[in-house]
């Protein structure tokens, strides 16, 4: 089960597959206002929510200007806003995925920006504005 929601969720989040409205209409768009407010409190950047079900991929991401992005469009907008590290970062969020959804938890995450960067030795310094 595990293998093919991880094939279902490569293919639409790393070879740019389609994405069910669907799905996001019966199993996400309910909670837009849930996620929206936490991410508010939170004072997160943004938030992002995937879903898989029976191979079919649904995602949505909101701004903390309320814009709201659902499937093909979230994903393009996460690459503009994870620009050089989308394809790392879902790489490394990929197992977290796909534990959360094979116990029905719709993974949600909310990120900040900080404006450190770690250079290739490991060592933090300011980024320059």
């Amino acid at each position: 089960m595990k293998k093919k929601m991880e094939s279902a969720l490569r293919k639409a989040l790393l070879k740019d597959g389609e994405m069910v409205y669907e799905l996001y209409e019966w199993e996400m768009e309910e909670y837009l206002e849930y996620w929206r407010k936490g991410m508010h409190e939170d004072k997160d950047e943004f938030v992002f929510v995937l879903d898989e079900r029976k191979g079919a991929v649904a995602m949505v991401l909101i701004t903390k200007n309320d814009e709201l992005f659902i499937n093909e469009e979230a994903r393009d907008k996460l690459k503009v806003l994870w620009e050089g590290a989308y394809i790392s970062n879902i790489e490394k969020l990929m197992p977290l995925f796909v534990d959360q959804l094979s116990k029905d938890i719709l993974p949600v995450n909310g990120l900040k920006y900080t404006n450190t960067k770690i250079d290739d030795f490991g060592e933090e310094k300011q980024s320059k504005k």
